[in-house]
């Protein structure tokens, strides 16, 4: 079994991506961005962390977290999220996706895909092409043609508070880097 690394860095700033389970898409319904959201309020709640940037996307989401000074469990936080979207999603009517043997083994269900994509962000300008990356995603799978036309993103709050304009995006940011894109 692979031994995944994980850096580690107390009180820090990470981006983070997560995929439902054969990518399938139904994360932007209503009753799944509802789920998702309580999901993520109650563990704030419990753990807190402070969402920095955030995209919604059919079958994945992007987010930047800052944990607390002296705390750098995001697993934890992750693994409560998922289990409670997914419990709560299915316990609605939502569908898992097919499990494998070994999914069925360990008692996992099919809503989404075993580990998340993480990246410790190192610095001020990391972090700025981070939260550029997650407010250009929606254009980039081609999903709106402007960024500003996307419902489910933190962008909107950022035109708010003044660091983007209300245009921002027409051409992509980070243009061939698809490292984000965790499969």
């Amino acid at each position: 079994m692979p031994n995944y690394r994980r850096w580690r860095v107390a009180g820090g700033t990470f981006f983070f991506t997560l995929a439902t389970a054969s990518r399938r898409r139904i994360l932007i319904t209503e009753q799944s961005r509802t789920l998702l959201r309580a999901a993520i309020d109650r563990q704030r709640t419990k753990r807190p962390f402070q969402v920095i940037a955030f995209v919604l996307l059919p079958d994945h989401l992007h987010t930047v977290w800052q944990l607390p000074v002296g705390d750098d469990d995001y697993s934890t936080r992750w693994s409560a999220i998922k289990e409670d979207f997914t419990r709560q999603f299915l316990r609605g009517g939502g569908q898992e996706a097919s499990v494998s043997d070994s999914r069925r083994f360990k008692r996992e269900r099919g809503v989404w895909q075993r580990r998340f994509w993480e990246h410790t962000c190192r610095d001020e300008a990391d972090l700025k092409r981070f939260v550029d990356y997650i407010h250009w995603n929606p254009c980039k799978h081609g999903l709106v043609r402007q960024v500003s036309d996307y419902p489910w993103s933190s962008f909107h709050r950022f035109v708010r508070g003044g660091e983007y304009e209300e245009d921002w995006g027409s051409v992509d940011p980070c243009p061939d880097w698809n490292e984000p894109e965790w499969e």
